[in-house]
């Protein structure tokens, strides 16, 4: 299971109560007030952790809370604070406030926390009431609630390049090929039921780049048909974008008239994703037509960088991850 939205309930821990409590010891008949403070509610942190995937956790839980702040005691001893609860979500999440629909906060570096819900302050003992007339006081104060809320959580997957494409372009197969994600490949659609990202690595430069790849797009993706907006807002934060075209042509597509709609998708969702830098890789030039098929899509596009390629053969693959570590650090 793949999920990258959900509500959470969340509460931070209550305070604990105040003590009203007198010293009581032989030979010290008065000894007065001596109750001591609650001790303070856990707060809710948010953790960044790249080790997270998805939001799946909070699919099978969906309320959480801190823990309470201990009551006062005697001796004017303060109860212990309640333990703060930490939240791991992955890289790209965006909470917002369901009602509004306005931004709570958003975690993108790997480490990052937020302290997202505070815990109550802790009552106070009767100890802090004593003055000279009132000497032996019976007041405390209880301790304060938490702050709590339902939010909404999206992920928004980070990467350096989204790969984008229509079904069975081949996709799964180049992630396969140049990353070291495993990603399930068949000949039919749909195969990739939702986004991952894969790391390719660069040994003799001591690098790497994150590569999200995308399910499929179906024409009115824009307007959500097939989950559209659910697989586009991953590429969002990609720096780069890579069109895999099926260049050969199987099963009556057009390499031509699948980019034309892959750019009309991409701005009708959000036109900055225009903007950014694209390269096409051209797959399938093991197979008789894709050479002719290069030739027309080059004369149409001449200013589009198109790296041919064979996933099946292993072909191209490596000028491939050349220009994109080009494109990506230009």
């Amino acid at each position: 299971m793949f999920v990258d939205e959900i509500n959470v309930s969340l509460r931070a821990g209550h305070g604990g109560d105040g003590c009203a409590s007198f010293r009581r010891e032989k030979y010290i008949p008065k000894g007065g007030p001596d109750g001591g403070d609650g001790g303070k509610g856990g707060d809710i942190i948010l953790l960044c952790d790249a080790n997270q995937n998805d939001l799946t956790r909070y699919y099978y839980k969906g309320e959480w809370e801190a823990k309470k702040g201990e009551h006062g005691r005697g001796s004017q001893e303060t109860g212990s604070s309640g333990q703060h609860l930490i939240l791991p979500v992955p890289p790209g999440t965006i909470v917002f406030d369901p009602e509004t629909g306005r931004m709570v906060t958003e975690l993108l570096v790997d480490g990052e926390r937020v302290v997202f819900l505070k815990g109550g302050k802790g009552g106070i003992g009767n100890i802090h009431f004593k003055s000279s007339i009132h000497q032996a006081p019976r007041e405390f104060t209880c301790g304060e609630p938490g702050e709590e809320g339902t939010f909404h959580m999206k992920l928004k997957t980070m990467a350096d390049i989204g790969l984008v494409g229509f079904p069975n372009a081949g996709k799964s197969s180049l992630v396969n090929a140049i990353t070291d994600a495993r990603r399930k490949t068949a000949a039919y659609p749909f195969t990739t039921l939702h986004p991952s990202v894969g790391i390719i690595h660069y040994p003799a430069l001591y690098e790497r780049l994150a590569l999200a790849d995308i399910p499929g797009l179906i024409r009115g993706a824009s307007e959500n048909r097939g989950l559209g907006h659910r697989f586009l807002k991953h590429i969002e934060r990609c720096h780069v974008l890579v069109f895999i075209l099926d260049m050969a042509g199987v099963d009556g597509r057009d390499p031509l008239e699948d980019y034309a709609a892959l750019l009309d998708e991409l701005g009708l969702y959000n036109t900055e994703l225009l903007d950014k830098p694209r390269l096409v890789a051209a797959n399938k030039m093991d197979e008789p037509a894709a050479l002719e098929n290069l030739k027309l899509f080059s004369k149409k596009y001449p200013k589009v960088q198109v790296m041919p390629l064979s996933c099946l053969l292993g072909e191209g693959l490596e000028e491939l991850k050349a220009a994109f570590w080009k494109i990506c650090r230009e």
